[in-house]
């Protein structure tokens, strides 16, 4: 879905009223874990925005060192078979019962979730970066796909576990690629809020400014 997006697409909004739209959805972006979604598909076109949008994060030389696999509904029911393998020696102190439940629940987990998305950190052959400008540039795009999933409604989060991890090995292809995880993306349930969490005041993590006395620590 080509987007026609455009600072003056929305010539009745006033650029606070934009930068105050921008806010609100960078302000309410939560993880929100796919044992919280309701089983709903999205749309194709819904999913290609939210990737278009990751390949516009900022990248150092144009190298956008970013590459996405959409799990399949196969891979997906795969990748809770994959978990319960990989966990099968987590849980020793845990009775037979609560055992068989908890593979059940890491079986299923994956199930949950309208897309899964593997990520694969691919820097640059052809020009040489420091990997940490590289790094920034792969994560500025899974915030904007968070971003662009909060605006859309849905629930999102990044998977960075040792599955996860794992799993997205097997879609590595190339030399000096790396796996980065899964990221989810589900509808969120009415009835599982996400938590509120508070943020550290700014006038505690920044200096040469002094924050408004009106600043509202954002929740």
């Amino acid at each position: 879905m080509k987007s026609s997006y455009s600072l003056n697409s929305a010539p009745n909004r006033t650029f606070p009223e934009r930068a105050a739209i921008v806010t609100t959805v960078i302000r309410q972006r939560r993880s929100i874990y796919a044992d919280a979604y309701e089983k709903k598909e999205i749309s194709p076109q819904q999913l290609e925005e939210i990737l278009t949008n990751a390949t516009w994060a900022p990248t150092h030389k144009m190298t956008e060192p970013w590459r996405f696999v959409v799990l399949s509904a196969e891979q997906q029911s795969d990748y809770g078979r994959y978990m319960t393998e990989y966990y099968k020696d987590h849980y020793p102190n845990l009775s037979p019962q609560d055992r068989r439940l908890k593979f059940e629940y890491l079986q299923n987990y994956p199930l949950h979730a309208a897309a899964i998305i593997a990520i694969i950190f691919q820097p640059s052959s052809r020009i040489l970066l420091p990997e940490w400008e590289e790094i920034a540039a792969i994560s500025s795009a899974v915030q904007n796909m968070a971003l662009t999933c909060t605006a859309m409604g849905l629930g999102s989060y990044w998977a960075s576990g040792g599955s996860a991890i794992d799993y997205v090995r097997r879609f590595i292809h190339k030399d000096r690629e790396q796996s980065f995880g899964l990221f989810f993306i589900g509808h969120p349930s009415p009835s599982k809020a996400p938590t509120k969490k508070r943020r550290t005041p700014i006038s505690e993590k920044v200096t040469g400014f002094t924050p408004h006395p009106s600043t509202i620590n954002p929740q």
